[in-house]
């Protein structure tokens, strides 16, 4: 592990020097934005891949909701039809899941980076590095304790919570729309009826993007920053993959 936090270490330093003509102190936090990017766009294909199986699956819901009529007193049976569509139409239920397991190790990297005082058993000199005087590796309590809210630290702080709030509340909204526009059928359970709670999550779905606020507030800030990146990216990037499904009413034949 530490020699590949070393490595990884190298690679953001790297970046930072490389930006340094253009963002002086802010170098490193403009590394981790950039680092952020690339990532996305290394997982785009399979974003791009998502959103096909979900446009795929929402076309599905009427023949799946006419097998769960058929079948609803053989649960089974039910099931295995329903597994059989999904492979006919060369739909996965998790294709969705890819695109965020794949950028949680690059989350954990960043974090564990910004939490060790030394790497290698050398001191970890990323620390050093600041954000309009906030230290990557500080978090919001100890902007708090340096200024307060309204401080320099806490101000930067501030405005981060502001993108995050920006981001999702777009993010709220769309999601609102799509599924108001596009209601899914529930996964059934055992019995073939729905599963309990289901309907609830649709209901709370929309609103995990504030939960960010929360991450942002307890890691360190080259974390936060990564979280807050990350975010924005993926908001307006289903807003794009999405954009020929129905919201609100009425849809456009393009394919993401």
């Amino acid at each position: 592990m530490s020699a590949f936090l070393s490595a990884f270490a190298s690679l953001v330093g790297s970046l930072a020097d490389l930006l340094q003509p253009l963002f002086q102190t802010a170098s490193a936090a403009a590394a981790i934005v950039l680092f952020t990017a690339l990532v996305r766009l290394a997982v785009h294909p399979l974003s791009r891949a998502a959103a096909r199986g979900q446009k795929a699956r929402g076309r599905l819901q009427p023949q799946i909701a006419a097998l769960r009529e058929k079948h609803g007193r053989n649960p089974e049976r039910m099931q295995k039809a329903i597994m059989e569509l999904h492979a006919a139409e060369k739909v996965s239920p998790l294709s969705g899941c890819l695109p965020s397991l794949l950028q949680m190790p690059a989350f954990f990297l960043l974090y564990h980076l910004f939490s060790s005082s030394s790497i290698g058993g050398e001191p970890n000199a990323l620390l050093g590095h600041d954000l309009l005087g906030a230290p990557l590796g500080g978090r919001w309590h100890d902007a708090l304790a340096h200024g307060g809210m309204f401080g320099g630290q806490g101000l930067v702080y501030l405005g981060i919570f502001a993108v995050v709030a920006a981001v999702a509340t777009f993010s709220y909204r769309h999601t609102k729309r799509q599924l108001a526009a596009n209601p899914m059928t529930p996964p059934a359970g055992p019995d073939g009826q729905p599963v309990p709670g289901m309907g609830a999550m649709t209901t709370f779905m929309p609103l995990l993007s504030f939960f960010t606020l929360i991450t942002v507030a307890v890691v360190p800030l080259a974390a936060a920053l990564y979280v807050v990146t990350t975010t924005a990216w993926t908001a307006f990037e289903r807003a794009w993959l999405y954009r020929d499904m129905p919201v609100g009413g009425g849809s456009v034949a393009t394919a993401a």
